[in-house]
């Protein structure tokens, strides 16, 4: 790739960010589709306003937020989507006259990432584990795509319960049911879609799981984990030991990429070539499915 004086400048701001998987994605769509532009990953250990501000001021004209800075940022933009003040998170940034306008492309992208997989979410009963920013989103996700009901599962059942107050508020039905993780055997006795939305089983502790009883993943047809490193998580294993299907979360990162980079560049992806960029990061992960 050339870089010249035309170059557009895009990135990603969070700490730590050292090992991220998006500039594949990026710079891959980008070479594919000739468009001139350049991703680099941009470590704010502080300052995150400073940062910003910085950023605009040297043309950046766009940004991913990693964590932990997808709710603090939002003080730092000139505008948001409607969606993001929802969630009361950002992960995309788009330069506009001024500043920076606020998307959140980890729900749509997680969507996409699931409709890829012939995972429903419609009339579904779905647990998330946990009620962090992560599991907060897909909650809203889930209530806005038409679960039936979703059960979510927290250490801190008043942080599960502040989340399905703001879900069910906003969407207007009181389809969130908040639960201490404790409780999980109070669950219906039947299949359900499983979403791991906490950190626990990122490597190096990838051998830690929030639920270890075999009764609960007797309860889940299919489990999605947001970890996507390692590949193949304790909670995945131990849906799969119960008959269950299973899945990581690489494509919800490729797809909320995906959804970024049609944002700054005012084009569409075709699946065939997120197809393609998929393929890529699996081998820079050394991932076989």
């Amino acid at each position: 790739m050339e870089i010249n004086g035309k170059t557009k400048l895009m990135g990603l701001i969070g700490n730590p960010v050292e090992h991220t998987m998006s500039p594949v994605i990026h710079n891959t769509i980008a070479a594919h589709m000739n468009e001139n532009m350049a991703y680099l990953p941009f470590p704010v250990k502080d300052n995150l306003n400073t940062a910003v501000k910085g950023a605009y001021a040297l043309g950046v004209q766009g940004m991913n937020v990693t964590v932990p800075y997808k709710s603090e940022v939002m003080e730092c933009l000139t505008e948001a989507d409607e969606l993001a003040k929802s969630i009361g998170a950002v992960n995309t940034l788009v330069r506009v006259e001024g500043g920076y306008r606020g998307y959140n492309t980890d729900m749509t992208g997680l969507y996409r990432a699931m409709q890829s997989y012939g995972i429903k979410i419609e009339k579904e009963k779905i647990v998330i584990l946990g009620a962090g920013g992560a599991a907060r989103a897909v909650a809203f996700l889930c209530a806005y795509y038409g679960a039936e009901k979703v059960y979510i599962l927290n250490r801190s059942v008043e942080k599960a319960q502040a989340v399905s107050e703001e879900v069910n508020k906003a969407m207007g039905r009181e389809c969130l049911v908040p639960m201490a993780l404790e409780d999980y055997e109070l669950l219906p006795e039947e299949k359900m879609l499983c979403i791991q939305a906490t950190s626990v089983g990122l490597s190096p502790k990838e051998h830690e799981v929030v639920i270890e009883d075999d009764s609960f993943y007797r309860r889940i047809h299919t489990g999605y984990d947001l970890i996507y490193r390692p590949s193949n998580t304790r909670f995945m294993q131990l849906v799969k030991e119960q008959g269950g299907n299973a899945y990581h979360g690489l494509k919800m990162l490729l797809y909320q990429g995906v959804e970024a980079f049609e944002f700054w560049n005012q084009v569409k992806v075709s699946e065939e070539l997120a197809d393609k960029v998929y393929e890529v990061m699996k081998g820079e992960m050394h991932i076989e499915e």
